[in-house]
């Protein structure tokens, strides 16, 4: 390729690595396209097992991968380990925190979110929320170090509050950690201690709207709840969260003692808007046109939980995977047929393949379009889709195997207390 051929190679970068950013990169592999992919991290994470690695069931490698690993083969594929600190669309630069200014022909902005917390700037450090690794071994550490520090405790009020856990927010992820939570106290830590009874710790799950996993039909949501209960978490509905602090927080004007507080509440997209320069719609996100791109700049999209974008009922679309996937396979062809100088596709529709959320180890609700599924129908279900879209074989292998051994002995494998409490 000559000199003057190289330089009109179209420059591609993606910001963030995660389901739609990853997605577009594998699309665009093969195209004629300088690309080059940026990620805080050097892996890809399938967050809905996250709280799986919070939760002892599952080590962290077996739901990362090396973003390297998974590119391996695209030559025309750059990947920075790095950060963005904004973004010049005047003159087609991202500014990188180490790398400097990083030139593009065409930026697809794939960010993410993060949690909110409605402005109360301290509690993210009372109550951790769950977005990456790191969150989930902080969690994992402070979920087992409660246990160890109870059986040391001889004060009753204090071991008390040692056993009580504060899960705010009972959307799927809620739910699950609950769930999940439950079952880590009264089932694989139940024989492990001497003075204390694991079983006696108290899981509340607080939300402040109706029900629990809200927006899934009426009779998903009595399961849910039935099932919940029967696990013995505590249900607390309308009642939001006035204070997060040391000692707990009050709900609904009750305080709650409890030394282990957990944030799965609402989500905010992280600051795209800000780098672009527009202002921000709803959650932080970035109103996009049908096409996925900013308006007035068309030659940068954004795409998953930075997006903005309604449905043809007019209702924003949900930040689940799915939706991060599908635009990302989009853009990654709408790029690829204005290089070929083809027709552009259609403009995006979001085609709903339902929603999942498990709630223990032999309980899940399936909401899909043609299928309605409780119970252990839904778990078994639930397992092939989480397995089915994990990424590597050696992951699938692992995470499969693990659930088998903790389904027949109701064992955690991965309970380690690593890292430290400068966090």
């Amino acid at each position: 390729m000559s000199a003057s051929e190289q330089e009109a190679v179209c420059r591609v970068v993606i910001i963030g690595a995660g389901f739609g950013g990853l997605e577009a990169a594998l699309r665009l592999g093969s195209a004629p396209v300088d690309l080059t992919v940026v990620d805080r991290h050097n892996y890809h994470l399938f967050q809905p097992l996250l709280y799986q690695v919070a939760t002892a069931a599952l080590s962290p490698a077996d739901i990362a991968v090396p973003i390297r690993h998974i590119l391996r083969d695209q030559k025309n594929t750059t990947m920075l380990l790095d950060e963005v600190v904004g973004v010049d669309p005047a003159r087609g630069v991202v500014r990188l925190r180490t790398a400097g200014a990083l030139p593009f022909d065409r930026l697809i902005l794939a960010t993410g979110s993060v949690y909110s917390y409605f402005g109360h700037d301290d509690w993210p450090r009372l109550a951790p929320g769950l977005k990456s690794l790191d969150d989930a071994t902080w969690i994992r550490r402070r979920l087992l170090l409660a246990f160890e520090h109870a059986e040391s405790c001889a004060a009753a009020a204090a071991r008390q509050r040692l056993l009580t856990f504060v899960i705010i927010g009972a959307g799927p992820t809620g739910v699950e950690m609950a769930g999940a939570l439950a079952e880590l106290a009264r089932a694989a830590l139940a024989q492990d201690f001497r003075r204390i009874n694991p079983r006696a710790a108290r899981i509340i799950l607080v939300e402040a709207g109706p029900q629990v996993l809200a927006g899934f039909p009426d009779k998903f949501v009595r399961f849910a709840e039935r099932e919940l209960t029967a696990m013995g978490v505590e249900l607390r509905l309308n009642a939001p969260i006035t204070v997060v602090d040391a000692e707990g927080v009050v709900a609904d004007g009750e305080r709650i003692a409890s030394a282990t507080v957990l944030w799965c509440a609402g989500v905010q997209a992280t600051p795209v808007a800000s780098w672009l320069g527009v202002e921000p719609a709803k959650g932080g996100r970035v109103a996009v046109t049908a096409e996925l791109r900013v308006p007035g700049h068309p030659n940068i999209f954004v795409i998953g939980d930075a997006a903005f974008l309604t449905d043809a009922e007019g209702k924003p679309l949900p930040g689940v995977a799915p939706v991060a996937k599908q635009q990302g396979r989009y853009v990654a062809d709408l790029i690829r047929a204005q290089i070929a100088g083809a027709p552009a596709p259609a403009p995006f529709r979001y085609r709903d393949q339902g929603a999942l959320a498990t709630i223990g180890r032999s309980a899940a609700v399936a909401d899909l379009p043609h299928l309605k599924l409780t119970g252990w129908p839904g778990w078994v279900l639930w397992s092939i889709v989480h397995i089915y879209f994990l990424i590597g074989f050696r992951n699938r292998v692992s995470v499969f195997l693990s659930w088998i051994w903790a389904w027949l002995t109701y064992a955690r494998g991965a309970r380690l207390i690593t890292g430290d409490d400068r966090r």
